[in-house]
C-alpha cells in the first residue's frame, strides 16, 4: 500500500538538497496510500460531513510545513511520520466535532471502508479451517463476511495491528515505530492478535 522506500529515499535526498520539485513529487507520491490510511480510520458520522481526502490535504499541507525539521532528523520513515501527522489531525477532528466518547488520545475503531482487499482475504483464508467454505463459487463472499465480522470483534489494539499488517502492508519494524514499541513487541502482538483472530474465525457462526 505504501510507496517502495528507495524511491522514497531518493525524493527525500533531492528535497534535502532544496529541491521543491522533489517534495510536491514526495508527497504526492504517498496521497494514495493515506487517502486510504485514514479513510479507514475515519470515524463513519465525521465521515458523512467530512472527505477522507479533505483531511489527507490538510496533512499534506501540514507535512510540507514541518518537512525541512523532520529532514534534519529523520528518527522513524518518511511514510510513519506522514501516518503520525493523519493520526494527530484524526484526532484532532473527532475532539472538535465530539463524535466519539472516549479518549481523545487513542485512534479511532476502523469504519472498514474498503475492506477487505486481497491480502486480507488470503489471510483469511489462511487463518480458516478447511471446512470454511463449501463450494468454490461463494468462497470469497463468505470469506471477507467472516474476515470482516472477526476483526470487529477483535480489540482495539488486535484490530490495529492485524490493519496495519495486513492491510496498510507495513513491516514489522514500521509497526513498532508508529506504535513506540521494540520490534520484539511488535512482533508478539502481531502474533497474539492472530490467535485471537484465529480464534474467531474458527468458531462456527451464530444461526440467531
Amino acid at each position: 500500500m505504501w510507496p517502495e522506500q528507495h524511491n522514497t529515499q531518493d525524493l527525500l535526498d533531492s528535497a534535502q538538497q532544496g529541491s521543491d520539485q522533489a517534495v510536491n513529487q514526495l508527497l504526492e507520491h504517498h496521497r494514495d496510500a493515506l487517502r486510504k490510511m485514514v479513510g479507514l480510520r475515519l470515524d463513519r458520522q465525521i465521515a458523512q460531513r467530512i472527505d477522507a481526502s479533505d483531511v489527507v490535504q490538510d496533512v499534506m499541507l501540514e507535512a510540507a510545513q514541518r518537512l525541512k525539521q523532520y529532514l534534519q532528523d529523520p528518527q522513524i520513515p518518511f511514510h510513519i511520520w506522514l501516518r503520525q501527522i493523519a493520526k494527530d489531525r484524526m484526532i484532532d477532528l473527532h475532539r472538535r466535532h465530539h463524535a466519539q466518547r472516549r479518549a481523545v488520545d487513542r485512534e479511532q475503531p476502523l469504519a472498514l471502508t474498503g475492506l477487505p482487499d486481497r491480502s486480507s482475504i488470503d489471510l483469511a483464508g489462511q487463518l480458516a479451517d478447511d471446512q470454511l467454505t463449501p463450494a468454490a463459487a461463494s468462497i470469497r463472499n463468505e470469506l471477507e463476511q467472516r474476515f470482516l465480522n472477526a476483526i470487529e470483534q477483535l480489540e482495539e489494539q488486535d484490530r490495529e495491528v492485524i490493519i496495519m499488517r495486513h492491510v496498510e502492508h507495513l513491516s514489522n519494524s514500521d509497526v513498532a515505530a508508529a506504535l513506540n514499541l521494540t520490534t520484539a513487541a511488535a512482533g508478539m502482538r502481531h502474533f497474539r492478535a492472530i490467535q485471537r483472530l484465529r480464534t474467531i474465525l474458527a468458531d462456527p457462526p451464530s444461526l440467531g
